[in-house]
């Protein structure tokens, strides 16, 4: 399949991802808990209601996702790195817009509707790195972009759980506290 083209195996990637994304990210909601508060496992799994934790639980597998479907299509699609940092941008970015404007409207969340958000906010970046994938290859820069773009992210979901803001985005409704929560070892 010619570089430049969205073909059939790309697609299949990024559909696939989809569902694994979900799946994944469920479960990174509840692992914290689950490995009775290990701190290692807060790079990647929920430690608080917060936004912030929704978040990284959407953002973490989609990363992980990213680095399993490299070397299956990396090098037969243009501009892979900058296409996976955007749609890995998309997801927290339409989590954020849709959470706080619905929840503005009716004033409360709904579990359900949150769901939707979550798995609307996979597609929208799954969809949109598969559309980037298939513009001309934006060479050097785009991959410079790219690499620090997605290095931003991960530092970023990676600290701010550990060394957590006290502004609304990190704080737990439940508790109003923030990051991890002391009764964890």
């Amino acid at each position: 399949m010619p570089v430049g083209r969205t073909g059939n195996l790309q697609r299949t990637w990024e559909l696939a991802g989809i569902a694994v994304i979900f799946l994944v990210g469920s479960l990174f909601h509840f692992i914290f808990e689950l490995s009775g508060g290990w701190r290692p496992v807060a790079l990647i799994g929920a430690v608080n209601e917060s936004v912030w934790e929704h978040l990284k639980i959407a953002f973490m597998p989609a990363f992980l996702y990213t680095l399993i479907e490299y070397p299956f299509i990396g090098k037969r699609v243009n501009n892979f790195w900058l296409a996976k940092s955007l749609g890995l941008l998309a997801i927290p970015l339409t989590i954020v817009v849709l959470f706080y404007g619905y929840t503005a409207v009716l004033g409360h969340h709904y579990l359900p509707v949150d769901i939707f958000i979550f798995l609307a906010a996979i597609v929208a970046g799954q969809l949109l790195s598969w559309r980037v994938f298939s513009v001309p290859d934006e060479g050097l820069y785009g991959r410079i972009f790219g690499a620090i773009l997605l290095a931003a992210m991960v530092a970023a979901f990676s600290l701010l759980t550990y060394y957590p803001p006290h502004i609304f985005l990190f704080r737990n409704p439940l508790t109003n506290g923030y990051g991890i929560p002391y009764n964890f070892p």
